[in-house]
């Protein structure tokens, strides 16, 4: 048996893309060139790698066990690649991924400490929801993740990171910022500006404030926090967000913070698959990042 990277190469990328034509886009190849590597690879290991349907691939039972090993030797192919290009041992590419307010207010921070502590440059930063970054974990198109949402996912190993406070936030002439011992229940009618399912910072409103509201309505569902903020100045709805996220429209009296007779501490995870090949540069940022605190 003599496989190729080229077929592994192609193989991990029709996994993540699902479509031939995708994977030879996204490789610069030709769609039969894309289709012959594939079933040159299905046929050297007597196994289908993909169920076809229509024209989608989704990768079986057999692909998913050469998924991590796929992606592992790619891995130490580019170290090997690298190696004599840089003095430097983390040689290779970074693929960042983060939630929305995590990948807003802190990752920048983390990757430009990073860069200053080890002189590695080449990073990418992919941000969405949270559901959407542990998708892209699961298929190796991530190396690495900083989520604010719960994790419940049987190949990601989750950790612990930063934590932050969830505020709730309206417009300064609101009648809720007229109160000054705000209760859970002047919350009771109001109508809300919410992020999008998948994302964390709705899974915090959803467990922590909504099941102790009778009655509340969504007014916007949104997929941005600073679209928000701005759907708040604007008085279409109050809003549950990070405090972090929420500074600088506070700094301009744009919104103003209600203070919240509840504990809205949350917890931020640092994730990663677990067969996911760690190599000197993946190793030696997830060990920086465990120990990083954004001043």
């Amino acid at each position: 048996m003599n496989i190729a990277l080229k077929q592994l190469k192609v193989f991990v990328t029709v996994a993540q893309e699902r479509t031939i034509t995708a994977a030879a886009e996204k490789l610069f190849l030709s769609k039969p060139a894309v289709s012959m590597a594939l079933s040159e690879l299905e046929k050297q290991l007597d196994h289908k790698l993909f169920d076809r349907n229509n024209n989608r691939l989704l990768i079986n039972e057999q692909g998913k066990k050469l998924l991590p090993l796929a992606d592992e030797l790619l891995a130490r192919s580019n170290t090997i690649e690298k190696l004599f290009d840089q003095e430097d041992i983390i040689a290779g590419e970074l693929k960042i991924g983060s939630s929305d307010t995590v990948g807003n207010q802190l990752t920048p921070f983390l990757i430009r400490d990073f860069r200053a502590h080890t002189q590695h440059q080449h990073q990418k930063l992919f941000i969405s929801n949270t559901a959407h970054v542990c998708q892209k974990l699961s298929e190796f198109e991530l190396d690495v993740g900083f989520v604010e949402g719960k994790v419940q996912h049987p190949d990601l190993i989750v950790q612990p990171w930063l934590e932050d406070n969830m505020v709730v936030a309206c417009h300064p002439e609101h009648p809720l910022a007229q109160i000054e011992e705000l209760r859970l229940s002047d919350l009771e009618d109001s109508e809300w500006v919410l992020r999008e399912t998948g994302s964390g910072t709705r899974e915090f409103f959803l467990n922590r404030l909504a099941p102790r509201l009778e009655h509340w309505t969504p007014a916007f569902e949104l997929n941005t926090t600073e679209a928000i903020i701005n759907s708040v100045t604007a008085g279409l709805g109050i809003t549950c967000i990070s405090q972090r996220a929420a500074l600088h429209a506070v700094e301009e009296k744009r919104i103003v913070l209600l203070p919240m007779p509840l504990d809205m501490r949350r917890q931020y995870w640092l994730i990663f698959h677990k067969e996911k090949y760690q190599s000197p540069l993946l190793e030696s940022f997830i060990q920086f990042s465990q120990q990083w605190t954004f001043d």
